[in-house]
Order: structure tokens, then sequence, then C-alpha cells
């Protein structure tokens, strides 16, 4: 299993990277926003990578944090998801935007994705509700790196780009396990942070707890 790459970038074409390793040439499968981020041809670059066998066909999928790569490896699970539907869901949205879609069963932020139907959408929201606490409690994690390059998290101008940013992966985290040792039930948990991290954009742990426990107070 071919698990990381590190070289430097020979090309880029429209949804993959040639990432030479000491004279190999590696075709690493990328999202738009990934493809963005890296750096130019004759510059270090790395990425995690997963390798789907197929019966005549073997890729490579990039991403930058292991993160990101186990998200992309959640959603293969759910049917009638693929590697493209994957890969356009992760560069629509981010792992942190796949992860409170998810916990908000938010599907119509899934359905932006290039080619995700409404139906797909709403069975990546459905499947998956009760498995995103487990990677939102992650935390971000650390970008791979090449000789001292760091891949990090492209800010890029688009459409669908949030006005404003969530709270960090690591403060959702941290109250995501916070919750859970108060008792909650996963799932509950994640939408309440998840909607917590939404009205409160850049807000640190203690601010998250405390607006996810008045989500889940009792009403009336």
């Amino acid at each position: 299993m071919i698990g990381r790459i590190a070289g430097r970038v020979d090309y880029k074409g429209d949804d993959h990277v040639l990432i030479d390793v000491r004279g190999v040439g590696y075709i690493v499968y990328c999202s738009d926003r990934v493809l963005a981020a890296l750096p130019r041809p004759g510059e270090a670059a790395a990425l995690y990578t997963d390798l789907l066998v197929r019966e005549d066909l073997l890729q490579l999928f990039g991403f930058p944090t292991l993160l990101e790569k186990e998200w992309f490896r959640l959603l293969l699970t759910v049917q009638g998801v693929g590697a493209k539907a994957s890969l356009a869901i992760l560069g629509a949205l981010g792992p942190d935007g796949v992860s409170r879609a998810i916990a908000l069963g938010d599907w119509n932020a899934v359905k932006v994705a290039r080619g995700v139907g409404p139906k797909t959408a709403q069975r990546v929201v459905n499947e998956l509700k009760d498995k995103a606490p487990g990677l939102m409690a992650m935390g971000p994690g650390r970008a791979t790196s090449a000789e001292d390059v760091v891949i990090e998290e492209p800010v890029l101008a688009s459409a669908r780009a949030e006005p404003l940013p969530p709270a960090s992966m690591g403060a959702q985290a941290e109250a995501l396990s916070a919750l859970a040792n108060l008792g909650y039930a996963p799932s509950e948990a994640a939408g309440a942070v998840a909607q917590a991290a939404q009205d409160l954009p850049g807000a640190e742990t203690p601010a998250l707890i405390r607006a996810a426990l008045k989500l889940l107070a009792p009403k009336g």
C-alpha cells in the first residue's frame, strides 16, 4: 500500500498531478481544491495517498492531511459514491465542511458537489451521521510535507466559499469530546457542536461547549 508520496511536481492536469519521486513518476488524482494548492512544476510536494485497486486498474488519490484521506475512505462506503464523487464532495466542501454538513443533516450542502444528486447527498448524510463524530474527534491533523514544504489548505475565492471561517476542527473535536464525557450521544453531540461552530465562527473550545449545551438543553 502506498500511503504517502513526496517528490517534485512534474505537471498538473485537470484532475491529477504527476509527482516525480527519484525518477519514478506517480499519477495522483486530487480534488480541484487540492490541485490548486499544490506548488508549481519543479517544486517539492507531498501528499497522503490512498490506493484503489480494481480488476484492471490501479489509481492513487492524494490528500494534504490524514483527516481528508479518512473522509475520502469513509465517503466510499456510501452506496453510489465512487472515487470521483468522493473527491467532488471533498473538493466542494473540504473535510471541515463535510463534517458540518453531515452533523447538521444538511444534504443540500453535499448536493453542491459536481455530479452528486439529491438522492446520493441524502444517503451520504443518513449513512454517515453516526460515523462523522469519530472523524471530527481526530481534529485537523498536520499537513504532510516534502523537503520542509508544507501543503496547506488553500484559501480560494469561490461561489461555494463560506463568508466567515468556521471554528477550527481542533476546537470542535475538543468540544465533541467534552459533550461525550457528559453523556451525550455522538450523533446528538456532533450536531450541536457543528451548529455552534456555524453560529460562532472562530470560536474557541469553551465558547463552543457553552453554545452546544444551550442547543442541547430541553426546550420549553
